[in-house]
Order: C-alpha cells, then sequence, then structure tokens
C-alpha cells in the first residue's frame, strides 16, 4: 500500500476560520513504528479564550440560518470525506495504529453520520398541543445551547468527533473542540473538509493541548454551556463535579466492562468470531470491547479450545498491511498498564492460557505491540473481572445458569455494552430485558453500533445522555415552550379553566 503523507509538518490551532500557530509543540508518534510524523501544538488557556469569543461572535449568526440550510454543509462535509475516504483512513491509522480495515469503517461511521444528521435539519421536531383554554396556541420547539465543547479521545479520533460536532453544528451552535494530543492529524483535515465545506468561520473552532491546560480551560469557562466528553471515567467524574457547580450541562461516555455470554446451546464457531473481533479489534482499545466471556460451564472447555485455536492465527503488525489483524497499542503507557493487569490477573490466581506478554521481536521492535491474551477460570471479584484494562486481554467466567449469566454481567460498574450467544428466543427477550447496559446484541459481540441509534450506557459509563442518533441532539438543545395567545383578553392558565 502506498503510504499517504501530511501537507504540512506542523499542525496547526483553527480558530475563527484562521489557522494559528503555537510557540510550544510535541510529536505525535505512529504506534506501528515509533516514527514521529508529525507535531501537534500544546495550546494554553489564551487559545481557548480567544476560540471561544470566535465561537461566540459566530453562532449569534448561525443559529439564525434556516437548520434546512445548515444541512447542506452536512451534506457537503459527508461527500468529501467519501471522495477522500482512502486517505482519511490511512492517515488514521498512521496515528493511531488500528488496522485499516477498522479505520475505513471508522471513516465511512463519519460520512453515514454526516448524512444521517444532515437530514434532521428538515426535522428537528417540537411539538404542538392542545391548550386548556380557548383561543389559545400551544408548542414546543428545540433551540441551540450557544457555544459547546467538546472533548474527544484517541481510539476513535473522527467518529466520535462527528458524533458530537455534526448535531451541535446541525442544532445553530458554535464548537470549540479539543481532540487529543495523540490523535490530532483526524481533527486537522475534518477541520479543512469544514472549511472546505462552507462552514462559516468561528463555527468550529479547533484548539490542540493537554487536558490539565486546554481541557480545564474548556470546562472551567462560563461561556460554554455544554461540556461533552469521551474518556475515562475519572476524568469524567471529575469534569461533571466542575460543571455541576456551574450548573452547565455535561454529557459523558466512559468506560465499560463488557461481556459477550455463550449459553450452552450456542453456535460456538459463531460465538468464537464474535468474541474475536469484540476483544481484538482495535487491540481491545474500545470502550465497547469485550473484556470478559461468560460461559456456560457445559461448553466453556469446548469454547476455550476454539478461542485459542483462531487466536493463534491472529497476525500482529503494522495495521496498514492488509493481512494484519491486531495492531498496535496507542503507547508505551498504555502497554505498562496492560502488563500491571497481566501481574494481577495472576496473583489473583486466574489461569493465564495464552499471550500477556509485549511483543519485542525483530519484526515488531520498534512498535508498540501485545499479545492476545486469554484468562481462564477468572471469578466475578477478581480485579480483571471488574476494572477496564483498554487492551487486547480477556477473561472467561464459567457459569451454571442463564440467571447466573445475567447477574455476572451486571455485576460490575460500568454499563455500555453487552451480548449473549443462544438460539433459544424466550433467552433472547429475557437478555434484552434484564441486561443493564445501554447496548445490548444478540447473536453478534460487544461492537458495531449504528450512528441511527443512540450510543451510550449506564452506571459508571455515563450520566444518562447519548451520543449519536436523534438523542444526540438532546445535548446541544434546549426546549422552548410557546404559547400564543389570541383571544384579545388575559387568560390565567388555570385559574380561568372552568372545572
Amino acid at each position: 500500500m502506498a503510504a499517504v503523507s501530511l501537507d504540512v509538518p506542523q499542525i496547526m490551532n483553527y480558530i475563527g476560520g484562521i489557522w494559528q500557530a503555537v510557540k510550544e509543540s510535541r510529536g505525535v508518534i505512529n504506534p506501528a513504528t515509533g516514527e514521529t510524523i508529525v507535531q501537534v501544538p500544546l495550546s494554553g488557556t489564551d487559545s481557548v479564550e480567544e476560540a471561544v469569543k470566535a465561537a461566540k461572535k459566530a453562532q449569534q449568526d448561525w443559529r439564525l440560518v434556516p437548520a434546512p440550510q445548515r444541512a447542506e454543509v452536512l451534506y457537503r462535509v459527508g461527500f468529501l470525506m467519501k471522495e477522500r475516504k482512502e486517505r482519511l483512513s490511512q492517515l488514521l491509522t498512521m496515528e493511531n495504529g488500528k488496522v485499516i480495515e477498522e479505520a475505513r469503517g471508522e471513516v465511512q461511521e463519519g460520512i453515514d453520520m454526516a448524512y444521517y444528521m444532515a437530514g434532521e435539519g428538515r426535522r428537528l421536531f417540537g411539538q404542538t398541543t392542545p391548550a386548556e383554554l380557548k383561543d389559545k396556541f400551544a408548542m414546543s420547539n428545540r433551540v441551540p445551547v450557544g457555544v459547546v465543547g467538546l472533548i474527544t479521545p484517541w481510539n476513535f479520533p473522527i467518529a466520535i468527533a462527528t458524533w458530537k460536532s455534526f448535531p451541535a453544528i446541525l442544532a445553530g451552535n458554535a464548537v470549540v473542540w479539543k481532540p487529543a494530543t495523540e490523535t490530532p492529524i483526524m481533527a486537522y483535515e475534518l477541520a479543512k473538509i469544514f472549511e472546505e465545506a462552507g462552514l462559516p468561520s468561528g463555527v468550529l473552532n479547533v484548539v490542540f493541548g493537554s487536558g490539565s491546560a486546554v481541557g480545564e480551560a474548556m470546562v472551567q469557562h462560563k461561556e460554554i454551556r455544554v461540556i461533552s466528553f469521551t474518556g475515562s471515567n475519572d476524568t469524567g467524574r471529575s469534569i461533571a463535579e466542575k460543571c455541576g457547580k456551574q450548573l452547565k450541562k455535561v454529557s459523558l461516555e466512559m468506560g465499560g466492562k463488557n461481556a459477550v455470554i455463550v449459553m450452552d446451546d450456542a453456535d460456538l464457531q459463531l460465538a468464537v468470531e464474535g468474541i474475536l473481533w469484540s476483544a481484538f479489534g482495535t487491540s481491545g482499545q474500545r470502550c465497547t470491547a469485550c473484556s470478559r466471556v461468560i460461559v456456560h460451564e457445559k461448553v466453556k472447555q469446548d469454547l476455550e479450545e476454539r478461542l485459542l485455536a483462531a487466536m493463534d492465527k491472529l497476525t500482529i503488525g503494522n495495521g496498514l498491511d492488509e493481512s494484519v489483524k491486531v495492531g498496535p497499542i496507542i503507547n508505551q503507557t498504555g502497554i505498562d498498564k496492560i502488563k500491571e493487569y497481566i501481574e494481577i490477573g495472576k496473583d489473583e490466581g486466574a489461569i493465564l492460557l495464552t499471550g500477556g506478554q509485549q511483543v519485542i521481536d525483530d519484526d515488531h521492535k520498534d512498535g508498540f505491540y501485545f499479545a492476545p491474551t486469554l484468562f481462564t477460570d477468572v471469578t466475578a471479584n477478581m480485579r480483571i473481572a471488574q476494572e477496564e484494562i483498554f487492551g487486547p486481554v480477556v477473561s472467561i467466567i464459567p457459569v451454571k445458569s442463564f440467571d447466573e449469566a445475567v447477574e455476572m454481567n451486571n455485576g460490575v460498574e460500568y454499563g455500555l455494552s453487552s451480548s449473549i450467544f443462544t438460539n433459544d428466543v424466550n433467552q433472547v427477550f429475557r437478555a434484552q430485558r434484564d441486561l443493564d447496559t445501554g447496548i445490548v446484541y444478540v447473536n453478534a459481540g460487544t461492537t458495531g453500533a449504528e450512528i441511527h441509534l443512540p450510543f451510550g450506557g449506564t452506571k459508571g459509563t455515563g450520566n444518562g445522555h447519548r451520543d449519536s442518533g436523534v438523542q444526540a441532539l438532546d445535548v446541544f438543545t434546549e426546549w422552548k415552550a410557546i404559547y400564543v395567545d389570541y383571544s384579545g383578553k388575559l387568560q390565567r392558565a388555570q385559574i380561568d379553566v372552568e372545572s
């Protein structure tokens, strides 16, 4: 595959329609090769202040543009993304590491989101309702919040950005966006696409930098009225606390400890395929990754043998190689965290069947690679069964019944995604009712969300809001109730209602 290249050696902030350099920067590392591929700005609070000022000014005009016209910009964004899909996909793999087929899928998700959310420009439905009194009309509609702040992670650098920015912009808001410093290239490319698509200057502003500097300044800025964050549970809790003190709306999408349930009547080969994809896609670096397999004891040994055989065939390497199925971990810090959990699992008494080590042979010595790992005989109270590892590590947990499997699935602090493999329709319907996660899959893995359905979870995964789907508009709009009295006299609502 012919490698693509960036058109700049130094990425810049995009504020008020102008590309702006910042004095301090750091290198962005290709996790497959260890090479520095571009420099990313490390901005300060002054850049955030400038971006908010530009956003506030632009939003005053943008909110008055009819929503169908705002949607036309998203249609053009989707078209440009589709036209450049392969280039975007290769750049994504270079900065993030995920294998190229996954990168193509992620870019396609952004394209789908552009077209889907553009369609909402001719909906943005409110309600009309009968009024209590004669000669009176009652209705509600959505209105933009104003300036919104987006903080996005490195593991899905363009998909999650589109889940947040597209509904925010379509609804008439202006955006200040802080992408992850590990993966700034997708943000740079998306900002260029917005610019080419004709988005007015200042409606989208991109400020690169650390969470402690840029992210904190956004959270504390009084003119930013919404923070939409995807990232770690600890950071999300801190953001929620700070936003709560300001009565600022906050949307959180955080971690997961997702399980695939395999019942004794399941198609085991299909289950293996689902587990393999869910656990080792993106090298396990997904909030929806399968990190637990809850299996009926009658088929546990058979499933383990099939899994081990399938894992042995997985190819590890640079994601730009079409034959590779498992790419690198994002950096050495990620590797070190996974190593810690491997030792924790061993100390807790789990049996390591395969993997468990960093891959540092001649073919992989320059990147950050970790072998797909399988533990068995894991119990519910073990840390490797409770805590998010964010790597290619799976724990097999045996159970005796469907009810025990559901209890095991629900017995963690997270509630993002769950899956069940069974051919029993009664168990299917009980599972979709009783599994306490925001997403449930039947006879499929724990990943594969579609953009027209709400994405998010329960408990420690989030705070009730959703990315994607029409529900994403709830984050970036306020409801306004409107009453039109054409009676020609003062009517005092319930006081004047005849009983």
